[in-house]
């Protein structure tokens, strides 16, 4: 396989000891440079699972889909690799089955949520405070709405909000009040450099003020790309394209997005055992889906030394329901 410029996989191992048990449909909701995929499709191959299997790779990142394509090459005949963004994961689905005669119910999903090495270290692509670049934020450079946008258009008040809600900044304010000064003194802000100067104007030293940056170029990305919208809905949508058993699988960065992994999961998998008070020998409801981990999983000491990406990963795994039978299997 060619060599992924993209990132090193996060918990690729794992990922697919959860997965990949049988020959069927499984879908990358982030593909990236085509890690996952890869470990995917190299598992299928060695289990003696690959003719019977598809993977569906999904990315909204044109450069991402041209280096998975040339990443995932060796299996060329087994893949399908569409630019979407993950939230019509379901619409995906649909499409890609609907022309190969297959019903829409998939073996395995996987959504890996943090932002790919390649995006950050690009500095025209503006998400990171390190490289000076136009303040872009685009996860599809094809969108019309950038991070720039936000900044120099969004009054103080907005502002404050998206850095708090977003990246739970406690000086939210303090840095809206800042950025709107500024605009008014000298024009628009144009680039991550000058945005990141604003903010060290006004931040603390130390580790703070790399803290303070990273929180507010998180919820910039996140603001611009509705990261956390779009998660609620593919979540949602993917439990729902699973078969019987079927399994998913998502890697979350951060404490808004594992979140609402959690409550999402939480949710799907409550049953319902009628008033208090009343014996039941089965609940009145089964949840849709159960929980594989109860607990977050996280990278063992060997990979965080290796990756440092890897470090503030959070793995969830469900399993869906058969509709009206038993949880379990």
């Amino acid at each position: 396989m060619a060599q992924n410029t993209f990132h090193v996989p996060v918990l690729a191992d794992e990922i697919v000891a959860f997965l990949v048990r049988k020959p069927g449909i499984y879908v990358d909701g982030t593909l990236g440079g085509g890690g996952h995929s890869g470990a995917f499709l190299r598992a299928l191959h060695q289990a003696g699972y690959i003719e019977g299997s598809l993977l569906i790779g999904i990315d909204q990142d044109d450069a991402a889909l041209m280096q998975a394509a040339d990443t995932l090459r060796e299996f060329e005949p087994f893949t399908v690799l569409v630019k979407a963004n993950f939230e019509e994961i379901s619409s995906v689905i649909e499409s890609v089955c609907s022309k190969r005669n297959l019903a829409p119910k998939v073996s395995g999903i996987l959504l890996d949520l943090g932002v790919s090495s390649f995006q950050i270290d690009s500095a025209e692509r503006g998400f990171s405070y390190l490289r000076n670049g136009p303040l872009d934020m685009r996860m599809d450079s094809t969108a019309p709405f950038s991070a720039a946008e936000i900044v120099n258009t969004s009054a103080e008040r907005e502002l404050a909000t998206i850095f708090y809600r977003y990246g739970e900044e406690p000086r939210s304010r303090a840095i809206s009040r800042a950025i709107v000064a500024y605009r008014q003194k000298h024009g628009p802000i144009s680039d991550t450099e000058e945005l990141a100067g604003i903010i060290r104007s006004i931040a603390y030293g130390g580790d703070n003020v790399i803290k303070t940056l990273s929180r507010v170029f998180q919820a910039l990305r996140i603001a611009v790309n509705r990261e956390l919208d779009v998660l609620r809905e593919a979540l949602c949508d993917g439990i729902e394209s699973l078969e019987d058993h079927g399994r998913m699988a998502v890697i979350s960065y951060h404490s808004l997005e594992d979140r609402i992994v959690k409550t999402v999961f939480a949710d799907q998998a409550r049953e319902d055992w009628g008033p208090k008070g009343v014996a039941l020998r089965e609940p009145l409801k089964r949840g849709s889906i159960k929980l594989i981990t109860r607990k977050p999983l996280v990278a063992s000491a060997g990979e965080t030394a290796s990756n440092s990406r890897a470090r503030s990963a959070k793995l969830r795994v469900i399993e869906k329901n058969p509709a009206g039978g038993s949880s379990e299997h």
